[in-house]
């Protein structure tokens, strides 16, 4: 969700054929909505504690499972809030904002086989699905006021992508405001635009917790991802490298650990590297462990940002207690990031 100049035209959606009701329906269990009037009218009818699922989309397991999440925290008396949004701040003239999977027919089926049980009835008290057309979001085109998203995106992913965490940030802020969630449901796959997200609430005063939920991977340990789809078997295949690379590294840190020793970042990080390098049919964009908070390089790759003071080796509390490895990679023409928590600790 990058703050961008100029975007392609991003095709507009047709509203599907579902069994969602519309908004006007104040009885109807869940509702689909297109504007901020019909949302504005389907919240106002909507019990409970409230939860917001942001997704631009092409839903999967790993989507479905921030819906669940969110229902075991509002309950059968509160309602969740799925909105469905291809944001074309977050995409770069030359990303693939045209070509982004969507299929919201498929995604409203989705989310309605998820939340309701084995009696047919919906598992929380209602259920609002938001799918805007860019013109929704950004009334007057192109918005005057932009969120700054700080040092932070400006490493790993925002080096690649460095338009892309503004409007991350410009699209969640507005979100939040449209749906006024008690709580917002974030993957830790997307860890950096977590940490960014967490650090705009904190700083912004936003009145909503935010709550990270677990990766979701194949059976093979391949990361769900909506441009899984762009994927042919081959490369499919080959895609998993990046869980491979990670278990390289965190394998590094479980020996030294079993040893009494304490991880070495920098061995955890080259473990890692050399597991990517070494894979057939990967374009390796980097592979980083930092601090998952502040994004602190905890290697000195000048990958992430420069830590605040070196951690000496004779220092009694040595690196962070946590480190964030993250990989980012090409398979084909399909850019694929990956990650896992590493415990530093002896």
């Amino acid at each position: 969700m990058g703050c961008v100049s100029t975007e392609p035209a991003q095709t507009p959606v047709p509203a599907p054929r579902s069994s969602l009701a519309t908004p006007g329906d104040a009885g109807a269990a869940a509702a689909l909505t297109r504007s901020r009037a019909e949302l504005a009218a389907a919240l106002a009818a909507a019990p409970g504690p409230r939860a917001v699922v942001m997704t631009m989309g092409a839903l999967h397991e790993g989507h479905f499972d921030l819906v669940r999440e969110a229902a075991r925290r509002v309950g059968q008396a509160g309602t969740v809030v799925v909105t469905i949004f291809v944001n074309p701040l977050q995409f770069a003239p030359s990303e693939d904002l045209d070509s982004y999977p969507r299929d919201l027919e498929g995604d409203l089926a989705g989310l309605t086989r998820t939340l309701t049980g084995v009696d047919g009835a919906l598992g929380v008290g209602r259920l609002v699905v938001f799918a805007p057309t860019p013109e929704v979001i950004y009334p007057a085109g192109q918005p005057s006021v932009r969120i700054d998203p700080g040092p932070i995106a400006t490493v790993l992913e925002g080096r690649t992508r460095p338009t892309h965490f503004a409007g991350v940030c410009q699209v969640v802020l507005t979100l939040m405001h449209l749906t006024s969630p008690r709580w917002a449901l974030f993957g830790r796959k997307d860890a950096q635009q977590l940490a960014i997200i967490e650090a705009m609430v904190r700083d912004l005063a936003v009145p909503v917790e935010i709550v990270p939920v677990d990766i979701r991977r194949e059976s093979d340990g391949l990361a769900m991802s909506s441009r899984n789809a762009y994927l042919s078997p081959e490369q499919r295949e080959q895609a998993l490298a990046l869980s491979r690379a990670l278990r390289a590294g965190r394998d590094v840190a479980v020996e030294a650990a079993a040893s009494g020793a304490r991880p070495d970042p920098a061995s955890i990080r080259r473990a890692a590297l050399a597991s990517l390098e070494a894979s057939d049919g990967i374009e390796v964009d980097y592979v980083a462990l930092v601090d998952p908070t502040g994004f602190e390089d905890l290697t000195d790759a000048g990958l992430g940002l420069p830590r605040s003071a070196p951690v000496r080796e004779d220092a009694e509390e040595g690196p962070a207690p946590m480190g964030l490895l993250a990989v980012a990679a090409r398979v084909g023409t399909t850019r694929l990031i990956d990650n896992t928590l590493i415990d530093l600790r002896p």
